[in-house]
């Protein structure tokens, strides 16, 4: 969702990059929630942070609250941490599991909108 976000949010310059410290497949639930705010995410796919190339990258933003989140020996980056609670299995039914990727989104969303604007990057 934040590769998303930060694609329709940042202007065409920033060059946006997502990766997982364990990858598996876009969550069905995760493409609902920016579908419906009128995001397409349905080509993503979910990449490990082991094939990003760290010379590409000026700025990391781990959004992990409980996984292992990427270090970059060596490598001179801007590093935000914006923690978040996994929405995958976070209600007990279907309903309560896409409020909570909702919630996410709007969370990361806000985020995003204050780093850009500190940023002062023209859309």
């Amino acid at each position: 969702m934040a590769e998303g976000l930060a694609r329709s949010m940042c202007p065409p310059s920033v060059t946006v990059m997502s990766a997982g410290s364990e990858p598996a497949t876009v969550n069905p639930m995760a493409i609902r929630a920016m579908s419906d705010a009128g995001i397409d995410i349905l080509s993503h796919t979910s990449k490990s942070v082991l094939d990003v190339d760290p010379s590409d990258i000026t700025t990391v933003i781990t959004l992990c609250e409980c996984e292992v989140c990427p270090e970059f020996e060596g490598y001179e980056l801007e590093k935000l941490h914006w923690p978040h609670e996994d929405p995958a299995g976070a209600g007990e039914t279907e309903e309560e599991e896409m409020e909570a990727f909702v919630r996410v989104r709007e969370q990361i969303r806000t985020k995003l909108g204050e780093f850009i604007d500190e940023k002062e990057w023209a859309v």
